[in-house]
């Protein structure tokens, strides 16, 4: 979800039963040789122990895994971990407000790339971590960043190619397909957008009351739907010398897609559906489609809330007339700038990105890791509670991973300005007039922005 999505999803209620029976997923690691490794490695582990950490982290099911076991962490080590978990709101406005005053409470914080990372880079607020990922007596060997999906290391360097932090977990966006109503009109998943708005029409039918395809329509939450269908007509909003591409003719053509979906083969209302009314139309079983973040799988597959359990299908987004990519959204962990103990806080961050760590997220549904070490691994991938296309989206999805939102300060505003746009689109509004007019009112904000 953006990142967003997660932590106040239903999601969430089941992701907490699944861990809290934490017996479930040990015993699969343990069946799978994944027991702790951390010994093993060259690494100086009780380097720093005596020190006491401060971690500020998202309130979510990400956040509350890492606090689940930091005590494994504290024993590894010997440090001592004072750990804050606040919803993600919160948590931002707490972060901004202390890193802004040079004197942070925390030594790591948790971070969501998508809307924070180029603020947390303007600021300096993060420490360069490159050294540390190359010195074998703080870093594991099996830690490198060739083990990261693409876009993880995209997000966590500055533009200068400096670490700023540790990719943490990642949601890619796919397409949710209903195989019963697929099926019954002997359509096959779309493999390209043309097919899939093909497959939408064939889909709606209105004597069965069902619809083709759904996704966000609510003005900001829109956004990243149009974005993601740029890239597949291999554009970024922002391009990467900071230029906006967003009334060109590719930007044209991903918004004409968006609103020819939406507007034709859509359920009723759906000009205000954010994430959760798309879930809730899904679970009902009367859409074809629906394009979202991957985190939002598990209610799916839970009979207490799903009416298309073991009905669902989970694609890799399909590909676009110039590329196939899978939108991607993530977060991550940092070190602080302000921090005195920056080798102990790194020992956090890579202790909470250990392939130990990744599993336990994966396979209880709480996270999607950003190694491909861990969502390659069939022993990790037996233990994964999912259904076994889940998991396979994932890594094929990790293969082709783009960020989907452009990485600036004022991506709240770009969301709000373009989502006007995309909103009045689902009126009948004409496309290239529209983005035109977005276009001209987002220039100025992103030019102080950039300039300040």
């Amino acid at each position: 979800m953006s990142l967003d999505r997660i932590a106040r999803s239903p999601a969430e209620g089941l992701s907490r039963r699944r861990f809290l029976a934490a017996g479930v997923a040990m015993g699969a690691l343990a069946a799978s040789g994944l027991g702790p490794a951390f010994a093993q490695s060259a690494v100086d582990w009780k380097k720093h122990a005596g020190t006491t950490l401060e971690v500020n982290l998202i309130k979510s099911p990400r956040g509350d895994i890492l606090r689940k076991y930091q005590s494994e962490f504290e024993e590894l080590t010997g440090i001592k971990v004072n750990s804050e978990a606040t919803p993600e709101q919160q948590q931002r406005q707490k972060a901004v407000i202390e890193l802004t005053s040079g004197r942070p409470s925390f030594d790591v914080v948790h971070l969501s790339f998508h809307v924070q990372k180029r603020q947390f880079e303007k600021g300096g607020w993060l420490a360069d971590l490159s050294g540390f990922l190359k010195d074998p007596t703080l870093t594991e060997a099996t830690l490198n960043e060739a083990d990261f999906a693409q876009a993880g290391m995209q997000y966590a360097k500055d533009k200068e190619g400096t670490l700023r932090a540790l990719p943490f977990s990642v949601d890619y966006w796919i397409v949710y397909w209903n195989k019963d109503l697929f099926a019954a009109k002997s359509l096959q998943y779309p493999e390209t957008f043309d097919a899939m708005v093909t497959a939408a029409k064939a889909l709606k039918d209105d004597e069965a009351g069902t619809s083709g395809f759904v996704a966000r329509g609510m003005k900001n939450a829109n956004t990243p739907v149009w974005t993601a269908l740029m890239l597949g007509y291999g554009q970024k909003a922002v391009g990467d010398d900071g230029v906006l591409n967003t009334d060109g003719t590719e930007a044209v053509a991903a918004a004409a897609i968006y609103q020819d979906l939406m507007t034709n083969t859509a359920p009723r209302g759906a000009t205000g559906f954010n994430w959760a009314e798309c879930q809730s139309a899904f679970l009902q079983g009367k859409v074809g489609m629906w394009l979202d973040g991957i985190g939002f799988a598990a209610p799916l597959e839970n009979p207490e809330l799903s009416r298309v359990v073991g009905k669902v299908g989970y694609g890799v987004m399909p590909a676009g007339p110039a590329t196939r990519a899978a939108p991607t959204f993530g977060d991550g962990l940092g070190v602080t700038e302000a921090s005195q103990k920056k080798e102990a806080a790194y020992l956090y961050c890579q202790w909470a990105i250990s392939k130990e760590m990744g599993a336990r997220l994966f396979q209880a549904g709480a996270g999607v890791p950003f190694r491909n070490s861990i969502v390659n691994d069939p022993e990790v991938l037996a233990g994964v509670s999912m259904p076994k296309d889940w998991a396979t989206a994932v890594s094929q999805s990790a293969k082709i991973s783009q960020i989907a939102l452009p990485v600036i300060v004022p991506v709240t505003e770009f969301r709000d300005v373009y989502g006007v746009a995309l909103t009045n689109l689902l009126a009948g509004a004409d496309a290239a007039a529209e983005l035109s007019k977005a276009t001209e009112q987002f220039k100025p904000i992103l030019a102080r922005s950039e300039a300040s």
